[in-house]
């Protein structure tokens, strides 16, 4: 019968987290695929990709709306740095922050309205407007759903960081003697 718990957002919880590099795809549109899983393994660090993926045995189905050509154009959010977050037919719906909220949301595009179009922005500092559009499709239906590069931004990673305490540690303090500090008078009674 299936899972009684809310499912969660992975991409909100990686974002949430501040990582560093996190995107969505669908498993069908290979091309798009391809380029998500080429940017994440050039990024350095941990690399989080959702991939929605049709199972045939637990959510046959699920992500049809995302396949369906006809279905996608109006669903499907297509994230490029750089550029307006703008899909539907003809381009004519877009991403804007409401003005008293400051939450994301969807709109018909006019010549009112179309200087308030989100710029899509993977390399923000804040991963806060990431977050945004990782809450903008609705779980049951899908539509409004945006892939692509949520977020991609350079910082040092943890084997890099390492590695320099290392090397510091050695230059102010030497090289260290593991045989000397197991023999060294510092040590530990344990009273049973």
């Amino acid at each position: 019968m299936g899972s009684l718990d809310a499912p969660f957002n992975p991409v909100s919880l990686a974002l949430g987290a501040e990582a560093s590099f996190v995107a969505r795809t669908v498993d069908s549109d290979r091309k798009h695929l391809t380029e998500v899983l080429r940017q994440a393994a050039d990024h350095p660090g941990t690399a989080l990709v959702e991939i929605y993926q049709n199972c045939n045995i637990f959510n046959d189905g699920a992500f049809e709306v995302l396949k369906d050509r006809q279905q996608a154009e109006e669903a499907v959010i297509r994230l490029e740095h750089g550029e307006p977050i703008r899909f539907g037919t003809d381009v004519a719906k877009g991403v804007v922050r409401d003005r008293q909220t400051g939450d994301l949301k969807v709109v018909a595009v006019t010549p009112e309205n179309e200087g308030e179009i989100l710029v899509h922005d993977a390399h923000s500092a804040s991963p806060t407007t990431a977050f945004a559009l990782s809450r903008l499709a609705d779980p049951d239906t899908l539509h409004h759903t945006p892939i692509g590069v949520f977020r991609s931004v350079d910082r040092p990673v943890y084997d890099t960081l390492m590695a320099d305490q290392l090397d510091a540690a050695i230059e102010q303090k030497g090289k260290g003697d593991l045989g000397a500090l197991l023999a060294g008078g510092d040590t530990w009674t344990v009273v049973g």
